[in-house]
């Protein structure tokens, strides 16, 4: 079977094909599992023109010069002529292109698109989406209660269509180094924007409150974008234990994996999530997840059986929940963390699923 993956965007301050491998390894991994069963070519736009093997899949760099492809012609001209049985298309909001890629295709090559994390759109935008579900054979969602949102907007014809899958893994996966993690210490790690629908605020709120009757408790935060930073140093300058929590700010992303390791606990506040990278890496690394009750995090977490969850904004339950953590055994937990990170979110994982909903497909 020949796999063709692809988007719409344009990413022009990569001109470096291995450096734009390694900014993308969270999904290239999939790619390299599928091309141990399948011809998988993926088609990367970045300020860069060529073509370059790697570690099984043929990676086709096209440079169209422009951020976002509206008439794709020359992009769909050399997916036909790549011949493929199927072509992943990368986020749900290009119902346009995809259905010139339906007519340049025909009928019997398999289109399947990937949500990362947008939602449905409204007016004349929903009316395209819908048009363009009869373009779609099948979609990708990490849990399917968010496809459902979908269905029941009357933008995918019925929930059949979904297919529960983990958008992106972690390169960070190693049994060895997990084995020497600690048990003593009462680390908990936060990664991630400092916006409201990530809710920091909420987490710092609760945590402050909780190191004060478990006083080893310690956050790390680490964030690339600091809209509510001032907000969080006012809390913490209000706070008589401002030290349990410590702002670390934007180091790069290898870095992140020696702070997976040394955390036992992964805290979240999100209120919507496509899925949550960092929370697979985080849970690659054995840190037992402690997150909001929300579509993504259920099924990333095997709805609860591993980490804990609590309801999102509530800082009360957040407090009642890092109360609970510290009656968890670690190692238990832990295993119970790999276990499910191996069988649901690991690159192999996802393309044994992906090849499942391909071969339903008979392609």
């Amino acid at each position: 079977m020949k796999i063709v993956s692809t988007a719409y965007i344009n990413t022009a301050e990569f001109s470096e094909p291995l450096a734009w491998l390694e900014r993308i390894n969270f999904h290239a991994g999939t790619l390299e599992e599928l091309a141990k069963l399948h011809e998988v070519i993926s088609i990367e736009q970045i300020n860069y023109n060529g073509e370059l093997i790697h570690k099984g899949v043929t990676y086709h760099f096209l440079n169209f010069q422009k951020p976002k492809l509206y008439v794709p012609q020359q992009l769909h001209r050399h997916i036909k002529k790549l011949k493929p049985d199927a072509v992943i298309v990368h986020g749900l909001h290009f119902p346009f292109q995809v259905m010139q890629l339906r007519k340049a295709l025909g009928a019997s090559v398999k289109i399947i698109v990937q949500n990362h994390a947008e939602k449905p759109q409204k007016g004349w935008r929903k009316g395209l989406q819908r048009l363009a579900d009869r373009c779609v054979d099948g979609y990708l969602f990490t849990a399917k209660e968010m496809g459902k949102e979908w269905v029941g907007k009357g933008i995918v014809a019925n929930d059949k269509k979904i297919v529960e899958v983990m958008e992106a893994s972690s390169v960070f996966y190693s049994q060895e180094a997990i084995a020497n993690k600690g048990d003593a210490s009462n680390n908990f790690l936060w990664v991630g924007r400092l916006d409201e629908n990530k809710d920091p605020l909420t987490v710092v709120k609760a945590f402050l409150r909780f190191a004060e009757i478990e006083p080893s408790a310690k956050l790390n935060m680490i964030y690339h974008e600091d809209g509510l930073l001032p907000q969080i140093e006012s809390l913490l300058k209000e706070s008589k234990i401002k030290n349990a929590v410590r702002l670390i700010g934007k180091i790069p992303h290898a870095g992140l994996e020696k702070y997976f390791r040394e955390a036992n606990f992964v805290v979240s506040g999100s209120h919507y999530e496509g899925s949550g990278i960092a929370v697979c890496e985080a849970m690659s690394c054995g840190c037992i997840p402690v997150l909001t009750n929300i579509a993504s995090f259920r099924k990333m977490t095997g709805q609860g059986e591993c980490g804990l969850l609590y309801e999102a904004g509530n800082a009360e339950a957040l407090f009642e929940t890092l109360r609970k953590s510290m009656t968890l055994n670690k190692e238990t937990e832990r295993e119970k963390v790999l276990r499910q990170f191996i069988s649901e979110l690991s690159f192999k994982a996802i393309a044994a699923k992906i090849n499942e909903t391909l071969l339903s497909f008979n392609v």
